[in-house]
């Protein structure tokens, strides 16, 4: 969900065991049913449509080059993986997961036929238990949807244990910028505004725009993710920050045989 958080120092450690957010299964899915309506458009408005870039730039990093297929994890109302869709040699099949059905059928609808998202499959299914067999995607993505698991590391470890050896698991999630001043606007806008705004659009639940940002808030950032995703199984770990640090892309490939993760 593209929608970010109040000022407050990253979390280090336990992220799912805050007490200040409820990340339990039944109350995100019950909140992304009641917004799914109006989660593009509010989106859009609320990022100044800069979303939109963001997953353009998690989908340059695909290296898409065999015949495995792609999972994006938290796929929503599946933009990121219409976008993959596009990118992707024609052989390459694209999955999209979530486990909100009232997502999934607004991401179905979005499928046209003769162009390249008419073959996208999209399946209901919890990331934390992914039902497909170990290493079988190239690529395993995750964009504005990690930080809404209730166990981000077993999160991590699902989208390692599915994807090939050798292969990239990518997420793309909100983070804090450091620029002195720029922080702080941020953290007001987010804290004040941006609830309100969200409010007009998200009728059925109102506490939804209130839960976003504090779950940006609350979710680890930077070097800390990175760590996570290396103890997850993942090697070369980077991240990159993207508009004055709003979001960051982290990027890790899964070891082949005999490889240490050290």
């Amino acid at each position: 969900m593209v929608v970010t958080e109040h000022e407050i120092t990253p979390a280090a450690d336990s992220d799912a065991a805050s007490p200040l957010v409820d990340k339990s299964g039944s109350r995100v899915r019950e909140m992304f049913r009641q917004i799914a309506p109006r989660y593009d458009a509010m989106n859009h408005l609320l990022s100044l449509s800069i979303d939109r870039y963001w997953r353009w730039r998690t989908v340059r990093i695909l290296k898409l080059d065999s015949a495995a297929p792609v999972l994006d994890t938290c796929t929503g109302t599946g933009d990121l993986a219409i976008a993959i869709a596009k990118k992707a040699p024609k052989n390459v099949r694209v999955v999209g997961s979530d486990f909100c059905h009232a997502m999934l059928e607004i991401a179905i609808r979005k499928r046209r036929a003769g162009t390249t998202s008419e073959s996208i499959e999209f399946i209901e299914a919890d990331s934390q238990s992914l039902p497909f067999p170990e290493n079988r995607f190239q690529c395993v993505t995750v964009a504005f949807g990690l930080r809404n698991v209730t166990d981000t590391d077993q999160g991590l470890r699902e989208m390692t244990r599915v994807c090939t050896p050798g292969g990239q698991v990518v997420v793309l999630e909100f983070s804090q910028p450091r620029l002195i001043g720029l922080r702080q606007a941020y953290g007001f806008y987010f804290r004040n505004v941006l609830p309100r705004i969200g409010q007009l659009f998200a009728r059925n639940d109102k506490s939804a725009y209130k839960y976003l940002p504090e779950s940006v808030g609350q979710f680890p950032d930077g070097q800390v993710l990175a760590d996570r995703m290396t103890a997850a199984g993942l090697t070369d770990v980077r991240f990159t920050p993207m508009t004055f640090g709003v979001a960051t892309i982290y990027q890790g490939t899964k070891p082949t045989t005999g490889e240490s993760t050290e």
